[in-house]
């Protein structure tokens, strides 16, 4: 699989090059996690989001108490492969540096087709002066 470079205008496309269905897209995270052995992950891939991915967040106790936990939870079911991790949770997503989060973000919305995002994906507040979150 090619890895997506960082976020561009393009959108990729789910469609292979022999007409199959491409449902998992690599990535190189800006910056990387470091996990607790102090290890940095960069490399991954996020796989297509299913009707069922949007809403087993939903009935997360975490999302129940603060909606912008969405996004979090979210992004931990995508999340296919970071690094040698084994396993990738909310917890791990909640690690990530700012700049790797928004990018995550908006591969997400990329890979599924969604429009450029004028709320934060997370919670749904209007975003002060730029389409991503951390802007202004």
């Amino acid at each position: 699989m090619q890895a997506l470079s960082p976020p561009t205008a393009a959108t990729p496309h789910p469609r292979s090059a022999d007409g199959g269905l491409r449902t998992e897209f690599d990535f190189e995270l800006p910056v990387g996690h470091v996990d607790e052995r102090g290890t940095l992950h960069r490399h991954g891939a996020m796989r297509l989001a299913t009707a069922r991915d949007e809403l087993d967040p939903l009935i997360d106790q975490r999302v129940r108490e603060e909606p912008s936990y969405f996004g979090i939870v979210l992004l931990s079911l995508v999340i296919v492969r970071l690094g040698t991790l084994s396993e990738v949770r909310p917890d791990t997503v909640e690690a990530l540096f700012v700049q790797d989060l928004a990018y995550l973000q908006e591969l997400y919305g990329r890979i599924n087709g969604l429009p450029e995002p004028r709320a934060c994906p997370s919670c749904g507040s209007d975003l002060p002066g730029g389409d991503r979150v951390g802007e202004s």
